[in-house]
C-alpha cells in the first residue's frame, strides 16, 4: 500500500473536497444527466455527453481522494522534536549563497503543494535537497538553471 505523507491541513482539505464531491457535485451531475435524458435522442445530445463526462471526472477524483486518504500518513510538525533539522511539514528559510536572496518554503505533500504560496512538494528537487539538513548547513540543489547553493537559515516547526 502506497503511503501519502500530508500535513493535518492537507488531510482536512482532501476530506472537505471529498465531502463536496459526494454531497454536492455528484447529485448535481446526476440531476443534469436525468434532465438531459428527458430531451430525447441521446446520440446527438451534447448536454447528456457533457454531463456524463463530468460524472466520469467526478468519480475518478473521488476514487483518487479515497485512495490517498486511505494511505494517508498525517505528519504534524508541531509534535516533532524541534532540533533545527529540515523534515516534512516544516517551514524552512533558505538563502541563495550567490544572490543572498532569501526564500521561505513549507515542505508538504504532493496534493498540498502550491509554489506560488511557498508550499513545495516533499518530492520536489528543492525539498529533497533540503531534507535532513540542519540550520546553518549548506545544500547544493540541482535546478534547471544549474546547481544552486543555499544555506539553511532557519527551520520553523508549525
Amino acid at each position: 500500500m502506497q503511503r501519502y505523507p500530508m500535513t493535518p491541513q492537507g488531510h482536512a482539505a482532501l476530506e472537505a473536497e471529498l465531502k463536496q464531491l459526494k454531497s454536492v457535485d455528484r447529485p448535481r451531475i446526476t440531476a443534469s444527466i436525468a434532465e438531459a435524458r428527458e430531451h430525447g435522442d441521446l446520440k446527438e445530445n451534447a448536454e447528456y455527453h457533457a454531463a456524463r463526462e463530468q460524472q466520469g471526472f467526478c468519480e475518478a477524483r473521488i476514487r483518487d481522494i479515497e485512495a490517498k486518504l486511505g494511505g494517508a500518513q498525517v505528519i504534524d510538525p508541531t509534535t516533532l522534536k524541534q532540533e533545527g533539522r529540515v523534515v516534512f511539514g516544516v517551514t524552512v528559510v533558505i538563502e541563495n549563497m550567490d544572490t543572498e536572496e532569501e526564500k521561505h518554503y513549507k515542505i508538504v505533500g504532493d496534493d498540498e503543494a502550491d509554489f506560488k504560496v511557498g508550499k513545495i512538494s516533499v518530492n520536489s528537487p528543492i525539498a529533497r535537497g533540503l531534507i535532513g539538513k540542519f540550520e546553518g548547513d549548506e545544500a547544493r540543489i540541482e535546478t534547471p538553471k544549474g546547481v544552486v547553493e543555499y544555506e539553511v537559515m532557519k527551520v520553523i516547526y508549525g
